[in-house]
């Protein structure tokens, strides 16, 4: 079979922190145990179809920068299928367990399910999982206006035939996940919008598919994921707190888990791990979309995630939760227009590996450690403590109550919140000794 990846022989391998190769993980060793598990089991690493495999280096400016060996057949089922077989190669060099796909990515329009025919066989030879896959309602130009949020049903009716087909997909090719990203679902303007109509369009939508999952046979986990603007100006899964709410508001809280992006987070003007604890702290954490915007830049950048203080934070949060039962980590990123070689890919994907692995091995000994976490203890010991704490807690009192207790027991104490301290505290487990 031919080869796309020539440079890269066989696996990418761990050779250890002072490795100079650059094509060798220096922190990601897969069989290492980290708290229990295998780090491969903390990181189930994805790569994103989309991006890696059909991403052109085109922008706002300019059309693709990139010449790949792979898709350029005129005929479009052999650019499916060439593109296909430099994908699992990929994976497999690289050493990833999974990867996810929008329809288009991987099949022109007709071609679904021979395509997943083609997949399931490679993923049989190779071993690599499907962790989720999703629909494309964002492309065509029939999605100009939205897909469920359309003000046409015929629009609608075409949008949910396409779902259909991609969650037949997902259970076909044993994908643990499905993933509902709006695209368009919200506004460019509110000057011929009727905003209480589209939610309601997109709550049905949303039910509907979830049913049709399940009649399926779909066992996985539904994800939504939460995106503030681009293309539109307002989406009305704008961000973890207002996807939340959607679904509070239309009973669809239990059909759906969150897949949080970095860079959709930063949109929202959010660090990313505030939209990671919003969700895990309603239970919905489900997935991770790992990549990085340029906060100097208004739009989303999708760069490689390098920075090892967001990833460890996230990490934190993923270990004090108890890890991804069906989600995993999805490099929901590309390579920049200018790193045109197919082996950039490798650098990319390897720097984001190494960054995720560091930052496992740094958040699980803050973990054990406990250095955090009995600050935060210790900060909020009087409402675990104090009666009147338990009592508050538990909605066992009145305001006169509150007021008669506030007034005999004077001015309260002001107690540092040791913000600083604790910075330094991290800081010293990402770049200092407390590591050794």
């Amino acid at each position: 079979m031919k080869s796309y990846f020539p440079e890269i022989k066989e696996s990418v391998l761990y050779e250890g922190p002072d490795s100079k190769n650059p094509l060798a993980f220096r922190y990601y060793d897969r069989d290492r145990v980290v708290g229990g598990k295998k780090m491969s089991d903390h990181l189930k690493f994805a790569v994103c179809y989309w991006h890696a495999l059909r991403g052109t280096g085109a922008d706002t400016f300019g059309g693709g920068s990139f010449e790949r060996p792979w898709g350029v057949e005129s005929d479009p089922v052999g650019a499916a299928a060439s593109t296909m077989d430099a994908a699992f190669e990929l994976f497999r060099k690289l050493g990833v367990g999974y990867y996810c796909f929008h329809d288009r990515d991987i099949a022109p329009e007709t071609h679904l399910d021979r395509m997943v025919e083609r997949a399931a066989r490679l993923q049989r030879e190779t071993g690599v999982k499907l962790l989720w896959g999703t629909a494309n309602l964002f492309s065509h130009p029939r999605y100009t206006h939205g897909a469920a949020t359309n003000p046409d049903p015929l629009v609608f009716a075409h949008a949910a035939a396409q779902v259909r087909r991609a969650i037949d997909a997902t259970v076909e090719l044993g994908g643990s996940a499905y993933v509902f990203w709006g695209g368009r679902e919200g506004y460019t303007t509110l000057l011929n919008t009727d905003m209480k109509r589209e939610r309601e369009q997109m709550a049905a939508f949303l039910q509907l598919a979830s049913d049709y999952a399940r009649q399926a046979g779909f066992s996985g986990t539904l994800l939504i994921e939460p995106k503030p603007m681009e293309p539109t100006s307002h989406q009305y899964d704008f961000d973890a707190a207002t996807t939340l709410n959607f679904l509070r508001e239309f009973d669809l809280f239990d059909r759906f888990e969150l897949n949080i992006e970095a860079n959709h987070a930063t949109l929202a003007r959010h660090s990313w791990e505030h939209d990671l604890i919003v969700a895990s702290s309603a239970g919905k954490l489900g997935s991770l979309d790992i990549n990085r915007g340029d906060p100097t830049l208004g739009w989303d950048t999708d760069q490689f995630p390098t920075d090892l203080h967001a990833a460890t934070m996230a990490m934190m949060v993923i270990l004090n939760q108890g890890g991804l039962e069906n989600g995993g980590l999805n490099f929901d990123a590309k390579v920049r227009r200018g790193s045109f070689d197919p082996v950039d890919i490798f650098h990319a994907h390897i720097g984001g590996m190494d960054t995720f692995a560091r930052a496992l091995l740094v958040a699980e000994k803050i973990a054990r450690d406990g250095v955090l976490a009995s600050a935060i203890r210790e900060r909020y010991a009087k409402f675990r403590d104090s009666e009147m704490g338990r009592k508050i807690m538990s909605r066992n009192v009145t305001l006169p109550e509150l007021e008669a207790w506030a007034a005999s027991s004077g001015e309260p104490e002001r107690v540092s919140g040791r913000q600083e301290a604790l910075e330094n505290v991290l800081s010293d487990y990402l770049y200092g000794t407390r590591m050794d």
